[in-house]
């Protein structure tokens, strides 16, 4: 009976112990409060990175659209180049066919043939002398042929255009400073060249590369009355779609955002299906995003 009452005695003591041992207060363990430390301190230095990251890929992101923009400039100015060259081709084989068709009609352009007619003229009177002393009856001053001088036959008259190839030079010769960056030159030029002939073959091009100046030297109001000339006057022009286009831009940094919404809106009715059109969208979509 003895040891029975000292083992209960026994298990009732550990019983107490454990008890005693579960309502003490757990204290934390160092090693794991420096574990969950180190955790979050290298959370915070990732999404420190992470961000960073995220700069440096916006910022490399910028600069290739800044990369494909001034590509795109630069082969905007070899196709006007290309075309220029084209349209002048076709100018040259359109004269020459002309030519050929007045010759074969019998039709000859006087200031063209005024030292030919005058030499055929002296050819005649000499070959008449000739025969009038061969019969025995002297020349008189009657007979002698009045040539005009040649100088004096071909000029042209007051106030007339300047010629195709003096407006090709002179549009070439803009061009070119435009190419060399050369803004004012290539201004003076294009404007020299629509005020002596505007609705020449080469104006459509001469009024938008004149915008195109004005655009670069950021004079936008000169800019958009001259892009606005070149949808207006030439609708049917190639380069009427990128000639809205950039009025809506000059209208975008003259902060005219309703104007330049409107002029994006015509332009994608117009020309749908234009890279033009495209950038319009894009253009619109930002100024919306920007609250405008």
């Amino acid at each position: 009976m003895r040891p029975r009452v000292i083992a209960f005695a026994s298990v009732l003591s550990v019983a107490t112990l454990l008890g005693g041992c579960s309502l003490a207060p757990t204290e934390e363990d160092p090693v794991q409060v420096r574990l969950t430390d180190l955790d979050a301190r290298v959370a915070k230095v990732e999404r420190i990175i992470a961000n960073q990251s995220l700069v440096e890929l916006s910022q490399r992101v910028e600069a290739l659209e800044a990369g494909v923009r001034d590509l795109r400039g630069r082969t905007e100015l070899q196709e006007n180049a290309v075309e220029g060259a084209k349209k002048q081709q076709r100018d040259l084989y359109a004269d020459l066919d002309q030519r050929l068709s007045a010759l074969e009609a019998g039709v000859v352009d006087p200031a063209r043939a005024a030292a030919p007619a005058g030499a055929a003229a002296a050819q005649t009177g000499a070959a008449a002398s000739a025969a009038g002393v061969a019969g025995g009856v002297a020349p008189t001053g009657a007979s002698a042929p009045v040539v005009a001088p040649p100088a004096a036959a071909a000029a042209a008259p007051a106030g007339a255009p300047p010629s195709a190839a003096d407006q090709q030079r002179t549009y070439d010769g803009a061009f070119a400073a435009m190419k060399d960056a050369r803004y004012p030159d290539a201004i003076a030029g294009f404007r020299r060249l629509l005020e002596a002939n505007p609705s020449g073959p080469l104006a459509p091009n001469a009024q938008y590369w004149l915008a195109e100046a004005y655009y670069v030297t950021r004079d936008f109001e000169g800019a958009a009355s001259a892009f606005e000339t070149v949808g207006q006057r030439w609708p049917d022009s190639a380069k009427a779609p990128g000639a809205m286009l950039k009025l809506g831009y000059s209208q975008y940094e003259l902060k005219r955002y309703a104007d330049a919404k409107q002029t994006f809106a015509r332009l994608v009715a117009r020309y749908p299906d234009t890279e033009a059109a495209k950038l319009a969208q894009e253009r619109m979509k930002r100024i919306i995003a920007e609250g405008q």
